[in-house]
């Protein structure tokens, strides 16, 4: 089988299609993966990383704040249907996965021209405008939320999947993830503000270093983001913190399948992608949604895991250092906690969502 990608931007775009592709090719040695993205996003690194070929589209999404500025983003919508069409033609995929990003808009469509069979998957309870304009273009709309369904308009093209995540997450084990971080016994805290970071998070954790010594009762892996890596070392009015043995900080994490199962607390934003790994592994979470999404959905998201008794939910409002530093120990000192709520998050976990979509692309193109 031939399965074209198309997806990009964010991890939480990139990411879905990573693990069906992978899964894919451990099914059959014999599949061929391409994946089709922009040179802005994220999967210039990631699916090069994982091993897959990319070509690359010229497309970019509407600004609804510049409306003159959006003549040349329609020019490169013409433009870039055309040179799908091209990578379509040449690689002569039997099915297409479209997981959202500006990118899949005109992979879809062209597919389409080309009597293609292809899919959208949705990661969050609400479409985003890319999926909400594909649906007329594809065979099947793959959502995550049974509530997704209600949002779109052809509601009989809808399978409700999950969100795949990567085997390698879901392969990892706690003790073989530890030993390979050369971990100490401490129980281990992973902050991350999403693939790009998050600013509000990185000036409450710049905090909480200077508040960490010797006797801290946890070891912390923080990311800050790639392009806020820099600057978030400079601020820091004393860099003798990260002489602590206890404090990593890292601008992205690549291995991200061995630092989330060798956790035992997860702060982080409450993306689609991440909530569904935090509840596959059942780790205990403090959530810190972003609020600067379409419709809240990140909200949603935390309130749907705090609900059922697995998450911590802090908005950006309620935001600061000192809180959730109290609120870090508290979960690190309450071991019954951590496993209480590890319980609560193995209800919301799905981990077959990965084979479900594979088997949807498989029939597909064998039609």
């Amino acid at each position: 089988m031939r399965i074209l990608c198309a997806g990009g931007g964010t991890g939480g775009h990139i990411n879905p299609a990573l693990a069906v592709a992978s899964y894919a090719v451990g099914k059959d040695e014999n599949t061929k993966v391409l994946f089709v993205g922009t040179k802005a996003g994220l999967e210039t690194r990631l699916v090069p990383k994982a091993g897959f070929d990319i070509e690359y589209i010229d497309v970019e999404g509407f600004k609804r704040n510049k409306i003159f500025s959006n003549v040349k983003v329609v020019y490169k919508l013409f433009k870039s249907q055309i040179q799908a069409k091209k990578i379509l033609k040449k690689f002569k995929p039997d099915v297409v996965l479209a997981t959202g990003g500006y990118v899949s808009g005109p992979v879809v469509t062209a597919a389409k021209k080309l009597k293609i069979p292809s899919v959208i998957h949705e990661q969050n309870v609400y479409p985003g405008l890319t999926v909400k304009a594909a649906v007329k273009y594809v065979d099947k709309v793959l959502v995550s939320f049974d509530e997704t369904v209600n949002h779109i308009k052809e509601p009989s093209k809808c399978m409700v999947m999950g969100n795949p995540i990567r085997p390698e997450i879901l392969n990892a084990t706690y003790a073989e993830s530890r030993k390979k971080l050369n971990l100490s016994d401490k129980p281990l805290v992973f902050i991350v503000g999403g693939s790009r970071g998050a600013m509000k998070i990185n000036e409450a954790v710049k905090d909480i270093l200077s508040m960490m010594d010797e006797s801290t009762p946890f070891q912390l892996i923080f990311a800050t983001g790639e392009s806020n890596y820099k600057s978030f070392i400079e601020s820091l009015a004393d860099k003798t913190v990260l002489e602590n043995k206890n404090i990593n900080v890292l601008p992205y994490i690549h291995n991200m399948n061995e630092v989330m199962n060798a956790a035992d607390v997860v702060v982080s934003r409450a993306g689609a992608i991440t909530v569904s790994e935090i509840a596959a592994l059942g780790r205990p979470c403090i959530l810190i949604p972003s609020p600067n999404v379409v419709r809240n959905h990140q909200e949603q998201n935390a309130r749907l895991l705090e609900n059922g008794g697995g998450a911590i939910v802090i908005t950006e409002n309620e935001l600061n250092s000192k809180d959730l530093f109290d609120r870090i120990n508290t979960l690190v000192n309450d071991a019954k906690k951590r496993e209480d709520m590890s319980a609560s998050l193995k209800k919301y976990a799905k981990t077959d969502a990965t084979e479900k979509i594979y088997n949807v692309l498989k029939a597909l193109a064998k039609q």
